[in-house]
Formats: C-alpha cells, structure tokens, sequence
C-alpha cells in the first residue's frame, strides 16, 4: 500500500514541472518502508548473533563453574558433595551439548537466512540511483528544450530546439522506464519479507521450544539427586542463614 500511495501521491498533487516532480517524490520515497526494513533486517541479524553468542558463553561458564566445583577438595571428604557436584557437572555437560545443537540451528534457519536477505539491499539501493541518476540527465534536457522553447523561433533555433527534443526523448524514456520498474517490483520484493522471514521464525520457536524442554527435563532430574526432600526454599534459606551466624560467632571472624 506504501508503494501504491506513492502514485496516487503524484497524481493528486500534479506536479507542474520536473522540479516538482522530483520534490514529491522525493518527498513521498522518504516514507517508503525499504530503508526501514534493510535497518531492520540488518538489527535482528546483528541482535541474533549476539543471541546466540550469549547463549554460548552462558552454557561454557556453567560447564567450567560445575567443573570447578567438581575438582574442590571438598569432594576428596565428603562423598556426599562428591555425588551432588558429579551430578551437576552431568547436567551442565547436556545443557550444553542442547545448547550448542540448539545454537546451530538458529544459524542455519535464522542468521544465515537474514545475512542473505541483507545482501539484496545493495544491488536495490544501486536501482535507486541509478533512477536518480536518470532524473537528473531528464532534468538537464528537460531544462535545455524549455529554454529553446522561450527563444524566438528563428530557424536556427528551431534546429535546435529539434534536435534537443530528440535527445531528451531516449533519457525520458529510460527515466520513465526505471521508475516504473521500481514502482512495480519494490512493492514484490517488500512484501515478500513475511513469505521469506515466516519459516525461519517458525524454526527459531521450534528450537526453544525443543531446547527448553530438554532444560526442564535436566533441571527436574538434577533436582531429584540433589534435592533435600521435604525442604522448602524459606527452610533452606533459614538453614543457610543458621549456619552463616555459627561461622560469624567464631572468634576469628568476629567484629572487632
């Protein structure tokens, strides 16, 4: 509809001259969707990889943090903890693994498919100027047949003003030519975004969707190992709390 506005645009307003002409549609281009929607192609490419790498270091650092912890002196004394972290570190080792297959398939159904879509926009955009560039060479000698025009029709200027009218026509025609094809297939291509983008946004929710399962899944086993029946989070919290004031009451740590 942007692109359909644009002509309507220009009827309505009749422009009188070229000058005109180039003003309106300059005017009424600024508004058109194309820049907005390379911005934000460009954005979600760059904000997904971004995603993905967060992701990424999420998952390591929780690999390297249950590994720390599986390597602490405590585990050579107490097999209780010994069992407890060698079911942590289990559980971040596949919540890794997920992660990482999880990862590779936003790349192929999701990156990818934006960076090739952000590499149409260039060659659009050198359509764009070339039909600029077209205006402007229609302008010269659209601006050159009408002062021929406003002279005294002499016979040489007759001649001449022939003759620019025969070279303005073929440029009038390419500019004609260009413009048209813009205003019929940009309004293809942009709307063709959703045809385009719609799988790969299904992909990219059948992935979490296939990730967060899994978590659940690890995170409900892990809980089962480790987990203290019967205790509540406020009963843990007050048992932790109880033993942190029995490490304060010790005379080396106590305030002066």
């Amino acid at each position: 509809h942007h692109w359909r506005g644009l002509k309507i645009a220009v009827q309505r307003r009749s422009p009188y001259n070229l000058t005109e002409l180039e003003r309106i549609c300059r005017e009424e281009l600024e508004q058109l969707p194309k820049n907005r929607l390379e911005d934000q192609t460009k954005k979600l490419h760059k904000d997904m990889k971004k995603s993905t790498e967060a992701d990424i270091a999420m998952s390591k650092a929780a690999v390297k943090i249950s590994g720390d912890l599986l390597s602490n002196p405590l585990c050579e004394q107490d097999q209780a903890f010994l069992e407890s972290m060698t079911a942590l570190d289990t559980a971040m080792k596949r919540m890794d693994s997920f992660n990482q297959e999880k990862v590779n398939q936003i790349s192929k159904t999701v990156i990818d498919p934006l960076k090739k879509y952000s590499s149409v926009f260039p060659s659009l955009n050198m359509a764009v100027k070339r039909r600029e560039q077209a205006l402007q060479d229609y302008k010269r000698l659209q601006s050159k047949v009408e002062k021929y025009e406003e002279k005294e029709k002499t016979g040489p200027i007759m001649v001449k003003l022939h003759q620019a009218r025969e070279e303005l026509r073929p440029v009038r025609e390419d500019f004609e030519s260009k413009n048209k094809q813009l205003l019929d297939e940009m309004p293809k291509f942009y709307h063709s975004r959703i045809d385009y983008f719609q799988p790969s946004f299904e992909a990219l929710i059948r992935a979490q969707v296939v990730y967060f399962t899994e978590m659940h899944n690890i995170f409900s086993e892990l809980t089962d190992q480790i987990d203290q029946a019967g205790l509540t989070d406020e009963q843990r919290e007050r048992e932790n709390e109880a033993k942190l004031n029995e490490l304060r009451a010790l005379s080396i740590v106590a305030d002066d």
